[in-house]
């Protein structure tokens, strides 16, 4: 009799990456956005290129210690929400477990399966993990979304720092004036981000590239008029 080849594939879901993503994303946007502005504002008040550049290198090691130091103490605060709630969880399969796995049932009776096998499925998951059978369809916890703490401050403080360096890059090897070599170099990387941004989250990309760039945009000219009310006041 031969054997039938039953063929299996993993799939790759976005959902997966969407810690280290998001992260990722945001920590690039902001420091190409902080560090572009924060050059064009000191050009525009005047700054030499050694002001411009200290001042980007500066903005640069500041914003990426922030950024990770922001992502770690938000997503840490996540995860311990998620430990607690797990805990609590823990102590009432322990205190209660008949009364957990009717509410087990109850769960997937709300989701369309009939008592009987809403019971059954109910029984065989509290059999095998009640623990996280309740972390994912009662507190919804799953491995896919869990709060990563170092994984969030090392994308956001990373990707910050490349952010961060090609305006700083732009105003330092550039021709001709500064503003106008980094605010183009800044918008172009912001809406290459923008897109790899979207096509990375399966997202329409006209929206993103649109969204970022129109804010960057709109940071850069806001500390430019700012650095040149400086230079005028001064």
């Amino acid at each position: 009799m031969r054997a039938i080849a039953i063929k299996t594939h993993t799939e790759r879901h976005n959902v997966s990456r969407i810690g280290w993503l998001r992260a990722a994303v945001l920590g690039a946007n902001d420091g190409i956005v902080s560090t572009a502005s924060l050059i064009v504002g000191v050009a525009a008040a005047g700054g030499s290129i050694q002001a411009v550049s200290v001042a980007g290198a500066a903005g640069l090691i500041a914003g990426a210690m922030s950024m990770a130091a922001g992502e770690f103490i938000s997503v840490s605060s996540q995860a311990d929400a998620e430990q607690a709630d797990l805990a609590r969880e823990r102590a009432e399969l322990k205190d209660d477990p008949a009364f957990e796995e009717a509410e087990l049932t109850r769960i997937y009776e709300g989701r369309g399966l009939n008592s009987d096998l809403a019971g059954q499925v109910a029984k065989a998951l509290m059999a095998k993990d009640a623990l996280a059978a309740h972390g994912r369809d009662e507190l919804g916890i799953v491995e896919q979304t869990k709060a990563r703490p170092f994984q969030a401050a090392g994308s956001s403080a990373i990707s910050f720092a490349l952010g961060a360096a090609l305006p700083l890059l732009a105003a330092i090897t550039g021709v001709g004036s500064i503003i106008a070599v980094v605010v183009t170099a800044s918008l172009i990387a912001l809406a290459i981000l923008g897109a790899l941004g979207a096509r990375a989250g399966d997202a329409p990309i006209g929206i993103a590239v649109t969204r970022v760039v129109f804010w960057g945009a709109v940071a850069m000219a806001i500390t430019a008029i700012a650095g040149l009310l400086f230079h005028a006041g001064g």
